[in-house]
């Protein structure tokens, strides 16, 4: 086992613009560089083809599972699959959590799936509560609810000012995914 943190905080990246998964694996690539443990859970994403995954295969210590299919979730009427997918990520997030093997463990969009009613909120809080103390959890995705904003040591937003889909550029390869 590698380095462990003293202190564990929770962290927040949420928001209308662009960079909170980013800002996530960056901070995950960092602590992988000095020997911690990072668990990535993507909610709402199930393509294995991102790029982002196909790179953190060949990073030490750097463990990803998806908890979605490769398509949108209907905002306000997921299928049953999605919430079925949904549950089951949860499942390993306690599991993981609980478990404390990981440094720093990154919930991807689970702030989305919050909004999307494909998990409940008091079961993001639950974990938050039941998270040992040298983990450090990410919690990243727009709509972070207030119950969660209240209970980070780390909260940051970040705004859209300007996207290219405004001008018609769709997603690019290797840079929007």
């Amino acid at each position: 086992m590698g380095p462990r943190l003293e202190r564990g905080l929770v962290q927040v990246y949420t928001g209308d613009g662009k960079g909170k998964t980013t800002a996530a694996l960056g901070l995950g690539l960092r602590a992988a560089g000095h020997g911690f443990s990072v668990f990535l859970l993507q909610f709402m994403k199930g393509d294995p083809g991102y790029g982002e995954l196909r790179a953190l295969a060949n990073v030490p210590g750097f463990t990803w599972e998806q908890s979605g299919l490769p398509t949108f979730v209907k905002h306000g009427n997921p299928t049953p699959e999605d919430l079925r997918l949904a549950a089951g990520g949860m499942e390993i997030a306690r599991r993981v959590v609980g478990e404390g093997r990981h440094d720093v463990v990154i919930l991807d969009e689970i702030n989305c799936a919050v909004e999307y009613g494909l998990v409940p909120v008091e079961e993001v809080l639950a974990l938050i509560d039941a998270k040992p103390a040298r983990v450090e959890l990410v919690l990243t995705g727009r709509y972070a609810p207030p119950e969660i904003l209240a209970r980070a040591d780390l909260v940051s937003e970040v705004r859209n000012v300007r996207h290219p889909y405004q001008k018609g550029i769709a997603a690019r390869d290797g840079i929007e995914h």
